[in-house]
């Protein structure tokens, strides 16, 4: 409460107020008592530009008697309106005396039209449930307001240009339509979710080329490097060595290559560096997709469906179908997905008989405009919520793009001439500004938004379809390793069919020059033994008489004539014409023999009974090797 002190001072205050100013603003319209102006001859320009048209006081009493006369001529007055079926927004109901009633946004607003004006109404539909156009008038709702059947169209009509030489558009927007994509929810994301979504495809490519281009480059740069340097310490490695050094370094593995140049050591440092970089990019991105990546849809633009020459389908004769036949309407680059029976327009006029049907079964994107698609969906929602309480990817089988497909400003449409425009557009200018006409599309809708893309999901498991390209890899590299094996034993069967046609021409052992050559392991089998009876291919041969060449120890070591190892070392005959030893020693001398140098390795040349020289090796590795193969 104020005290007395306050009051006090409140006082002082206002007597040092300066005085109220109690005169008028100028070019002020005064009225008299009866609400009539006393100046009507002030012109209504005051703040006002100089290029602004004028209007006179006169011109709006003009309007606003024409107002009231047309208001007492409605009053009562009964009208014919028609309207079209595209639920919530407009619908009918047909009642057993055939009376048809209208329901939806456009007859609320009616209804308030209705007690403001004091008339009455009885609705139309058309013969079909079409909007019309110059090439398909008849029997539609352009027809029926051009022909003034109907005094008014109370439907949420697009504004399209064809149309506008045969009705009157409102000229109160009451909203601007969208129209919106539905399609089935698919199990993965359109930005991929396996092996290959870190990374888009032309990055991929790129990484394929390199992989395939720098093993090649670095072996060229090395021979490069070696030919004009003459270095020799630096062995150019072969191209196999060199591309297997890249894969490996992709695949994190080591190498045995050790380059000694210091530019090889930069080349293998710097694709080592790239690797590293490239993993952990790699890494880092599947970690983030495979967790925190958002949901999209393949199809969200009308460039998808043109691109990807996806069916679609939308209501018959709505705004979708003519804005795709109309020349200058900005979906008229779909026209060409009609003649190819992509898109298709539904005389259904249930929208959940089309969601069913065209995108449940056969997987088709639904153009629908938004409020039809939100309470289509929210009514599915409700009924399937019903069935799996828990389960949200059985509750929201369908998603719904968020780019809308068209957009388009929607009005009612009257007779071309028709007064009844002035008299209601100004009332439904304040319904729209007021927000009531969103309100009414939206009432029977929660604030929620219904199934939206990413269902916002926190446990996310690894599918098959996440690690899909792990399995087309390991089958790839199987299929093609069984395929070079298929491969290799065709090699094989081929090479010895040729081998034994060659046999068989020349003769076992002998060439067309008469030099004597050994079969091939496949062929070794077909000698027969001195018996004369065959032998199977791939039998044993250790049970025929076959020599086996001298052991390693009886050409160095001397020994008695009865040694049987000794009889390497002999010459093939005495002097009395038997044969003691199966070969001698070129050279004459039977305790040394003749060594050759041959590939940096000793070889001792020793000829065996039918004449021809056999090398036998020195070293002891070699010959122990040598007389593992031949004599064990």
């Amino acid at each position: 409460m104020v005290t007395g002190i306050e009051l006090l001072v409140a006082a002082a205050l206002c007597a040092a107020c300066p005085a109220l100013n109690e005169s008028l603003p100028a070019n002020l319209i005064l009225l008299g008592e009866d609400g009539s102006p006393t100046n009507p001859q002030l012109p209504l320009e005051a703040g006002l530009d100089e290029d602004a048209s004028v209007e006179t006081l006169e011109t709006l009493i003009a309007k606003k008697l024409k107002l009231r006369e047309m208001r007492e001529w409605i009053g009562g007055k009964h009208l014919r309106i028609a309207t079209l079926e595209d639920f919530p927004l407009s619908y009918t109901e047909l009642l057993e005396n055939g009376t048809r009633i209208g329901h939806g946004v456009s007859f609320q607003i009616i209804d308030f039209l209705k007690k403001k004006f004091n008339f009455t109404y009885e609705v139309f539909v058309p013969q079909e449930n079409i909007i019309g156009s110059p090439k398909d008038f008849d029997r539609s709702l352009i027809e029926m307001v051009n022909s003034s059947v109907v005094d008014l169209a109370a439907a949420f009509i697009p504004s399209l240009s064809d149309q506008r030489s045969f009705v009157y558009y409102s000229t109160t927007t009451l909203d601007e339509g969208e129209w919106i994509m539905v399609m089935q929810r698919p199990r993965e994301s359109a930005s991929g979710s396996g092996l290959l979504a870190p990374f888009e495809f032309w990055v991929w490519i790129l990484i394929l080329v390199s992989l395939l281009a720098v093993g090649p480059i670095i072996y060229v740069l090395i021979i490069l490097r070696n030919r004009l340097t003459g270095d020799g310490q630096q062995t150019p490695y072969s191209l196999g060595h060199c591309a297997w050094f890249v894969y490996g370094a992709l695949m994190k593995q080591g190498s045995t290559l050790s380059p000694i140049a210091d530019s090889t050591r930069l080349l293998f440092a710097t694709w080592w560096i790239f690797i590293t970089i490239l993993t952990s990019f790699y890494t880092a991105n599947l970690t983030a997709f495979l967790t925190l990546s958002k949901f999209t849809l393949p199809y969200n633009t009308v460039d998808d469906i043109l691109s990807k020459n996806k069916h679609f389908v939308s209501m018959r004769g709505g705004g979708v179908e003519y804005a795709i036949r109309t020349t200058n309407e900005s979906l008229s680059m779909l026209n060409r997905m009609i003649q190819n029976n992509y898109a298709v327009f539904s005389d259904e006029t249930n929208d959940t008989y089309n969601l069913q049907n065209y995108v449940e079964r056969n997987g088709y994107v639904f153009v629908r405009d938004r409020p039809a698609i939100n309470i289509m969906l929210y009514q599915d929602y409700l009924y399937r919520k019903s069935i799996s309480f828990n389960d949200e990817k059985v509750h929201c089988p369908f998603a719904m793009a968020k780019e809308p497909f068209l957009k388009k400003k929607r009005t009612f449409a009257y007779p071309i001439g028709s007064n009844l425009s002035q008299l209601f557009d100004p009332e439904l200018l304040n319904l729209v500004e007021s927000g009531i006409v969103k309100h009414l599309s939206n009432r029977d809708l929660p604030s929620a938004e219904i199934c939206p893309q990413d269902l916002g999901g926190t446990e996310r498991q690894l599918r098959n379809g996440d690690l899909m390209m792990t399995y087309y890899i390991m089958l790839a590299g199987f299929a093609t390793a069984l395929a070079v094996f298929s491969t290799e034993l065709v090699f094989r069967y081929v090479n010895s069919r040729q081998e034994a046609n060659k046999w068989a021409r020349h003769g076992i052992g002998r060439t067309p020059n008469g030099q004597s050559v050994a079969p091939s392991r496949w062929l070794r089998a077909w000698r027969r033994p001195e018996s004369g009876h065959g032998q199977l291919l791939g039998a044993s041969t250790h049970a025929q008489n076959v020599t086996p060449p001298p052991p390693y120890q009886s050409i160095f070591q001397g020994g008695g004539q009865g040694d049987p190892l000794n009889r390497w070392r002999r010459p093939l005959g005495n002097g009395n014409g038997n044969a003691i030893g199966n070969g001698i020693l070129l050279g004459g001398n039977s305790e040394n023999g003749v060594r050759r140098l041959i590939n940096g390795r000793d070889y001792l040349v020793f000829r065996n009974p039918n004449g021809q020289s056999q090398l036998i090796p020195v070293r002891s590795p070699s010959a122990a090797l040598f007389q593992y193969s031949y004599t064990e």
